[in-house]
């Protein structure tokens, strides 16, 4: 027997018209690429998205047709977020920090029909034109009239707007439609297509609105410093909307003298980003304070904040800081740093065998629900990253306690495996970094021919830790992890690669000591 309920279609017009009625006067500030603010309301994001949805349909945009963006986190992008997918297409964000070869690979493998392009970001994407000739436009935002000749096929974001009209009913009528497509950062291979639903972006948004994940609400300012072209900028801009929050977008603006501004001015009560941003802010915070009482949450992601920065944030400056944990094959947000019962994840280990829930027992941890990708696209599904039951397989390293709360040790790649035993490399450059003369610290492992492998710390010191020497930072160690996890081999750098998405990218350092460009 079936349910007697409505068959009412979970589609993302649904959250622009529930905001458009329920939060018209709510605000969306941008800080411009001169450093002005723009503001607006949700009803003019309203208009607006409606216009370019119709304009879409007008250039021959058919459902299912990808489109490009290639922008910061600003209004106009914002628009992008609604009037694709409302002109039933797909919202195709593209990393603006990946190299060209990278970037037209995607473009091309995505068929892009039209990529529209930030002003400032017309030389970074000229490089990427040449080399995708199918795509039909570029429309830029942000632009000079002159610079009508810098890519091929220019048309004009205003000109589209301005040339169509709110009368146009939205097109995504069925909630199994695709609505956006994120490429991985392709640290193995080429990069791998999410492709996600109406429906996968409605439920997510429902459950990062939820009281024990971020619970955004209408009496929030939201500040997105997560890119909007990482992982749909961690579902933020549909999450504020569906809730009524105000919206801060940074634009190009990801400095930690403007994002401080930003944040006191703002008054922003929850600010999202990866750990490098939230480091580098705390440090202007220190050498120059503001007021950002105002900050309710600091939601981190990406990768493993260290534990001093959190301890500082929370102590020294009084900001509350949640640890978030998901990717790009999860829409992407899985777990929240409040205590939970992780319903839909388990431990296995190297031979699948699920691993109790002890709190000491390290496992891969593979994840299913309904906003999790089930393939990549136009990839059929192998058995590297979808088990024959259906799991997906993150290939992060986890301990689970028996109430569900989780901690990453390790990426499966990432772990040393050390005389039989395994290191985590997030544990140890934790400690490392707790040290006051760190700045950054990333652990790799190296051969051994005694223990097959040890692991090496590379570390970067502070302006004022310049003394640092291997020997105090081993006998800090010795005291906080053990005897066997302290490294013989330091090495000190200027500075930690990073990947597209701001992560620490150990394969760079792997390939440097190899090549013997380290030490």
């Amino acid at each position: 027997m079936n349910g007697l309920m409505m068959n009412w279609q979970l589609t993302l017009d649904k959250i622009l018209e529930h905001g458009n009625r329920l939060y018209p006067h709510k605000k969306i500030t941008t800080m411009q690429p001169d450093g002005s603010l723009f503001r607006y309301t949700y009803a003019d994001l309203y208009r607006r998205a409606k216009r370019m949805a119709k304009a879409l349909v007008k250039l021959g945009v058919a459902p299912g047709d990808r489109v490009a963006t290639f922008a910061w986190n600003d209004y106009q992008h914002l628009e992008l977020y609604y009037a694709i997918p409302g002109a039933a297409a797909v919202c195709h964000t593209l990393n603006i920090r990946l190299f060209p070869d990278q970037l037209a690979y995607i473009v091309n493998h995505a068929e892009d029909k039209i990529v529209f392009v930030d002003g400032t970001l017309i030389p970074l994407y000229q490089k990427v034109a040449s080399e995708t000739p199918d795509v039909q436009h570029h429309v830029l935002f942000n632009a000079p009239r002159e610079a009508k000749d810098a890519l091929p096929n220019v048309l004009f974001y205003e000109d589209l707007i301005d040339d169509s009209d709110e009368d146009f009913a939205w097109l995504c009528t069925d909630e199994n439609l695709a609505m956006g497509l994120c490429y991985t950062s392709g640290t193995t291979g080429e990069p791998k297509g999410a492709l996600y639903s109406h429906r996968s972006m409605f439920l997510h948004t429902i459950g990062e609105n939820a009281a024990n994940a971020l619970g955004v609400r209408e009496s929030d300012v939201v500040l997105p410093v997560v890119p909007q072209f990482h992982a749909m900028a961690w579902g933020l801009p549909y999450a504020c909307v569906a809730s009524g929050a105000d919206i801060v977008m940074p634009g190009p603006h990801l400095r930690p003298q403007p994002l401080a501004d930003l944040i006191a001015n703002e008054r922003v009560t929850i600010a999202a980003g990866v750990p490098t941003i939230w480091n580098a802010l705390y440090y202007e915070l220190k050498q120059n304070p503001r007021d950002i009482s105002c900050l309710r949450a600091l939601v981190v992601g990406g990768s493993a904040m260290p534990r001093s920065l959190i301890e500082a944030y929370e102590s020294q400056l009084g900001v509350n800081v949640i640890h978030a944990w998901g990717m790009t094959e999860m829409s992407p947000l899985g777990t929240v740093s409040i205590p939970l019962k992780a319903h839909e994840a388990l431990g296995v280990d190297e031979i699948g065998r699920e691993l109790p829930w002890d709190g000491k027992t390290m496992g891969e941890l593979q994840v299913r629900g309904p906003w999790i990708i089930r393939q990549y696209f136009k990839r059929e599904p192998t058995r590297d990253y979808i088990t024959e039951d259906g799991w997906f397989r993150t290939g992060d390293v986890v301990t689970i306690t028996p109430d569900g709360y989780m901690t990453i040790t390790d990426r499966t790649k990432d772990l040393v495996k050390s005389g039989g035993e395994w290191i985590s490399t997030v544990e140890l450059e934790s400690a490392i970094i707790g040290h006051p003369k760190v700045l950054e610290a990333a652990v790799i492992a190296i051969p051994d021919e005694k223990w097959s492998e040890r692991p090496m710390a590379c570390v970067v010191r502070t302006q004022e830790g310049w003394d640092l020497t291997d020997e105090e930072l081993q006998e800090y160690l010795g005291e906080r992890v053990a005897k066997f996890w302290v490294p013989e081999r330091i090495v000190f750098i200027d500075e930690v690669p990073k990947t597209s998405v701001g992560k620490f990218d150990k394969k760079v350092l792997r390939r440097q000591f190899s090549e013997g460009q380290l030490g």
